[in-house]
């Protein structure tokens, strides 16, 4: 099955908390949550979209975070989690589930999501002052499915989608000797030609004999990339029938090494054309192309820059 979402998973940590003689690492209860949940061991493998943690690590994290904010368990010592009365009493209930809509009846929790202060009436009762934007952004965590680090992931996404459409209307729009120019600039970039534009060069033309571009891997030539570079709309794809030219011409050069870039897609002929073939051939479509210029900064630039921090266990080492 698929790795459950945080707020699925806050029932199963406060049982197993509960049921710990002393206290426990969350480490300690994950194998035995994992089991609960039938999860498999590529599911266990599955990562966030940066790559840094486990999928379900990461929401086990954050469903003892939103616990201990809620007031239903607490770290009696660094890195280990017990039970509260509140969080006995919870369980005392029966629940079928645990959510952020349950967790909304505890006044710190609420606190807490909307980052602002509680207060205590005459009779001793806290509850949270929160400004309507502060209550806006405690909807958007209340129904949320997702962690912090999955809504960054997801934004990162969306935004990236956005670049790669912008940048492929962009790609489409230029003349086809400014495409050809574009590649080799990006090969370089990538570390091609030992990274220096004067080992690359462009051959556009009516003469260039199927091949826009060649770089050279060492200073004397002797190991070469060419490039045929097809701007193309998107919907016009590029089909077998072109590969196999492309083929040909690195064959008249001898070649073992080619390069074919578009900025629309390959038809799975195409593609099974390059895999044939007697020498390496390697494609890249438009959706490809647009996310290489955004990992090597290429008719992109940073627009904003965000930090994001946590504990440094060293400073805090017993």
């Amino acid at each position: 099955m698929a790795v459950p979402d945080y707020q699925t998973l806050m029932l199963p940590v406060l049982r197993h908390v509960a049921l710990a003689s002393a206290p426990v690492r969350i480490g300690d209860i994950a194998d035995a949550i994992a089991a609960e949940f039938g999860m498999t061991e590529d599911d266990l493998a599955e990562r966030l979209p940066s790559g840094r943690q486990s999928l379900f690590h990461n929401r086990l994290h954050w469903a003892k975070t939103y616990l201990t904010r809620a007031g239903l368990i607490e770290l009696p010592k660094r890195g280990h989690q017990q039970i509260t009365e509140r969080g006995r009493a919870l369980l005392a209930e029966n629940p079928q589930r645990i959510d952020n809509g349950t967790l909304k009846r505890f006044p710190e929790f609420i606190a807490w999501v909307t980052g602002t202060s509680l207060v205590q009436d005459n009779g001793s009762n806290s509850f949270p002052v929160a400004a309507s934007a502060s209550r806006t952004h405690e909807e958007t965590l209340i129904v949320s499915a997702a962690t912090p680090e999955e809504r960054i992931g997801e934004a990162q996404r969306e935004l990236q989608a956005s670049l790669k459409a912008d940048l492929l209307e962009r790609i489409r729009a230029m003349p086809p000797g400014d495409f050809e120019s574009l590649i080799i600039h990006l090969l370089v970039k990538m570390g091609y030609g030992l990274g220096k534009e004067e080992m690359a060069k462009a051959l556009g033309g009516s003469s260039d004999g199927g091949i826009d571009g060649v770089i050279n891997q060492d200073a004397l030539g002797l190991d070469r990339v060419y490039i045929q570079a097809k701007r193309y709309k998107d919907g016009n794809t590029v089909g077998a029938s072109q590969i196999r030219d492309f083929i040909g011409a690195l064959n008249i050069r001898r070649a073992n090494k080619g390069l074919f870039v578009t900025a629309s897609t390959f038809t799975r002929e195409a593609e099974d054309s390059a895999r044939n073939a007697n020498l390496h051939v390697v494609l890249v479509d438009g959706d490809r192309l647009a996310g290489l210029m955004i990992r090597h900064n290429v008719g992109v630039i940073v627009r904003d820059v965000v930090e994001i921090k946590s504990i440094d266990e060293g400073f805090f080492a017993e």
